[in-house]
This record gives C-alpha cells, sequence and structure tokens, in this order.
C-alpha cells in the first residue's frame, strides 16, 4: 500500500527534482552523454545474456530445442514487463509462456513466482554499469576487486528487492555507499537513472524465468523418471 499510494506517485516529481538540480549546476549534458551510451552497452549485455540463457536451457530441454525458439515464444512477457515495469504483476503471463514451452505446470508455478524475486539478472548488469558510468563521469577512483566485491555483495542483496518499479535500486542504496562511496546526491541520482530504464532490466528478469524454469523442469523429469523405475 505505501509503495502504491505514496513511493510510485512521488518518483516522477522526485526524479525531475534531480533532473532540475544538474540542469541548474551544468551536468546534465555530459551525465545525460555518458549514459546513453551506457544504455546502449547495458542492452547489448542483455541480448547477451538472454541468448545465453537459452542456449543453455536449449540443452536441457527434451529434443534440444533452438534456443531462439524458445526466446521468442517468451516475447509475450518481455513486452508485458516493458510496460509494467514489474517483475511480480508480470506473473501470469510468465507463467503462461512458461508452460506454453512444454514446462510442467507445478514447476512452473514454483519457479516462476520464486524467480520473480531472486532471479535479477538484467538488473543487476544495469545496477552495475551505471555505477560504473556515474564513477567514471565523476572521476571517482575504482579498480577491479572493488567491483568484484560489489558485485558479490549485490548478488546477496538484490535477492531482498520487491518485484515492483525500482526496488532493485533501493536495495542496493547501502552498497552505493559503503561499498563504492557514493555521496547522498550520487544515490539519488543512481535512482533516477535506474527508474527512467527500469522497464528493460525487468524484461531482461522476466524472461530469463523461463530458461531457468526449462533447467529445474529436466531435473524434475528426470527424478520422476527415477522414481518410477
Amino acid at each position: 500500500m505505501v509503495i502504491r499510494n505514496v513511493i510510485i506517485p512521488l518518483l516522477p516529481v522526485y526524479i525531475f527534482g534531480i533532473f532540475l538540480n544538474m540542469t541548474y549546476t551544468g551536468e546534465v549534458a555530459s551525465i545525460l552523454s555518458t549514459f546513453m551510451k551506457i544504455i546502449l552497452v547495458i542492452f547489448g549485455l542483455h541480448v547477451f545474456i538472454l541468448v545465453f540463457q537459452y542456449a543453455i536451457a536449449a540443452l536441457f530441454s527434451s529434443g534440444s530445442r533452438n534456443p531462439f525458439r524458445l526466446l521468442w515464444g517468451m516475447m509475450p512477457a518481455y513486452f508485458t514487463a516493458l510496460g509494467t515495469q514489474s517483475s511480480a504483476a508480470t506473473i501470469p503471463v510468465t507463467l503462461e509462456r512458461t508452460i506454453a514451452m512444454g514446462v510442467d505446470k507445478d514447476v512452473a508455478g514454483f519457479t516462476v513466482p520464486l524467480c520473480a524475486t531472486v532471479h535479477m539478472s538484467g538488473s543487476t548488469l544495469k545496477l552495475v554499469a551505471c555505477a560504473l558510468a556515474l564513477m567514471m563521469t565523476h572521476r571517482m577512483p575504482y579498480d577491479f576487486g572493488m567491483f568484484a566485491g560489489f558485485i558479490a555483495m549485490l548478488g546477496i542483496t538484490i535477492i531482498a528487492a520487491p518485484g515492483v518499479p525500482g526496488g532493485a535500486v533501493m536495495a542496493a542504496l547501502g552498497l552505493f555507499s559503503s561499498m563504492l562511496g557514493f555521496s547522498e546526491a550520487d544515490c539519488a541520482l543512481m535512482i533516477a537513472l535506474y527508474i527512467a530504464m527500469d522497464s528493460f532490466g525487468t524484461a531482461c528478469n522476466v524472461t530469463g524465468d523461463g530458461a531457468i524454469s526449462i533447467i529445474i523442469g529436466r531435473f524434475f523429469d528426470r527424478k520422476n523418471r527415477q522414481a518410477a523405475a
């Protein structure tokens, strides 16, 4: 109720204020120019990870199905997530498309709702790329060890992110300040930039849920065959 009635309605005003402040200080042009390039990189990474996930899922599927056909079958869930910006709100479509790919109903009914909360590959990619871009823009010190630790902790923290718009970045705010040294202004900028392109991360998350369901379904079938034998 708080998210629906308070946080989501006020987010556009909050983001508008952040960009107004950047415009006043003369930072908006350089920051947006950098992040436009990062958006292209993020989109490319999303395509790569989805193809990679479904290539693995195709190996586990019965008959070694075409990974691109499997991925194409999840496009309704992808485009639904683009509109809702919420993994939880997209569950019905994700579940329907997962079952249509031949996954057992019980397996899909377990994995899809669970993955809507714990599987955030697209959001994690976006958070890491945006954080790195912000540090490069502000000439903040960074190295491989810093980001390796950040990514490891983010993989754990992201499990606590709710499947609602902006849930991942809100869960990661503590890591930005404690591990990367972000100020309150930097964290506010991360929220604004993340929310502005939240749709693509959410779409990558829910689309990948189908691949995970296929893999889990294969182990479920194997266990049933062994039990029957």
